[in-house]
């Protein structure tokens, strides 16, 4: 899959960073009885999310959407995953709710880490994104 370059400066570094809302959970379906619960968390611009996934209070999934990069972690595998999605294709159904789909890269893109953790640092006062930036290391 072709690489994209993504180099933003700190100024929007920080405002990706706080313009990530959370969603409100009833429009996740959840299955508490296995203690899963999911958060997602949706960005001002389009093509921009972040969705993990627990078992009681540890990530077993994570994903981070930007602009039709993504980088996903869960914990089978215990590594970062970087990948391009369908979003910016004019020529699928990317259009229609709930219809992303992500091709991995077979080099990880290490620049598009770096970003996403940049990102995730803008927010480390909340548990969730702290507990992310864990992943990384």
């Amino acid at each position: 899959m072709q690489e994209t370059k993504l180099i933003l400066n700190p100024s929007e570094i920080l405002s990706l960073g706080a313009s990530l809302r959370k969603i409100e959970q009833k429009l996740l379906k959840q299955n508490s009885s296995g203690g899963k619960s999911k958060i997602w968390f949706q960005g001002e611009e389009p093509y921009f999310d972040v969705f993990f996934e627990f078992e009681h209070t540890e990530i077993v999934w994570f994903q981070f959407t930007l602009r039709g990069k993504s980088l996903s972690w869960d914990d089978k595998k215990q590594q970062l995953q970087t990948g391009m999605t369908n979003e910016l294709s004019i020529y699928d159904a990317s259009f229609y709710a709930a219809s992303k789909t992500v091709e991995n890269d077979i080099k990880t893109d290490i620049e598009f880490i770096y970003l996403v953790k940049s990102i995730l640092e803008t927010r480390t006062k909340e548990a969730v994104f702290a507990q992310a930036l864990e992943l990384f290391n």
